[in-house]
């Protein structure tokens, strides 16, 4: 049995190497490298474990991340502006997109933000909902109750209102004059990111949105003045599946959904 073992390990030991060389060729890794990399992997003959080290060192998938994550969070082709892959190392897990059992009273189709939380439930049929990270109004900025999407735009404009204006006046020098204010044309570098849904209630705009953000690593975290920031290809696979008129509920600090 043990000169069995034997062959076997050096059998895979054989393929191992030819993989290393393969990643030395695309990568340049140095010689120690290779010399930790075999360390960590004597005794381990699964080609998942194999294949999870040859990954592309430029979007390295946290502890616990599944590998289609690096799909889901990459590149978004066929937009007018670049999106690119999110670095998941920055991102808590806990944050990512995920289906999950989710009981609650609403109607499939809502959406119920739990600022608290940081996390945004889009309600589905069965007791299930889509979970998503979000960031959140930091103290002072949040807002609580129940609107309705009054409209949707792709690459949105940016008009912040006089009040942001008086608190941070540097932001001037970044707007211009649109089609309705004083703002920034939609694009790669603007706040609200590639979608936005716009939350009224009845016939007033209650001035919050539900919008991407060019700051993914703030998911998950209080800054926002006000607003429910997503990451870019979250907010487009919401956006997606969201009517104008979509009921959304934002939960008040020790509300359950």
């Amino acid at each position: 049995m043990s000169v069995r073992r034997s062959e076997r390990q050096i059998e895979f030991m054989g393929k191992l190497m030819l993989l290393i060389n393969r990643r030395l060729m695309m990568t340049g890794a140095s010689a120690a490298g290779v010399s930790l990399a075999l360390a960590g992997c004597v005794g381990t003959t699964s080609d998942p474990a194999i294949q999870a080290d040859t990954r592309p060192p430029e979007n390295p998938l946290p502890p616990g991340v599944a590998a289609d994550y690096s799909a889901i969070y990459g590149p978004v082709s066929g937009e007018p502006y670049p999106i690119p892959g999110v670095k998941l190392s920055e991102i808590d897990s806990a944050f990512l997109r995920k289906a999950i059992a989710y009981q609650t009273s609403e109607q499939p189709g809502t959406i119920v933000v739990d600022p608290p939380n940081h996390y945004l439930y889009h309600v589905l049929e069965g007791g299930r909902a889509m979970c998503y990270g979000v960031g959140v109004g930091r103290e002072g900025f949040g807002w609580s109750g129940i609107a309705m999407i009054h409209d949707k735009q792709d690459w949105p404009d940016w008009y912040p209102p006089p009040e942001m204006f008086e608190r941070q006046p540097e932001i001037k020098k970044y707007m211009s004059q649109l089609q309705s204010g004083l703002g920034m044309p939609g694009g790669a570098d603007n706040p609200l990111g590639a979608r936005a849904m716009y939350l009224w209630q009845g016939n007033k705009d209650t001035l919050f949105r539900i919008h991407g953000t060019n700051e993914p690593w703030t998911i998950g975290t209080s800054v926002s003045s006000g607003c429910i920031r997503m990451i870019n290809q979250d907010v487009i696979d919401l956006y997606q599946q969201t009517l104008v008129g979509t009921k959304v509920v934002v939960l008040g600090p020790g509300v359950v959904g």
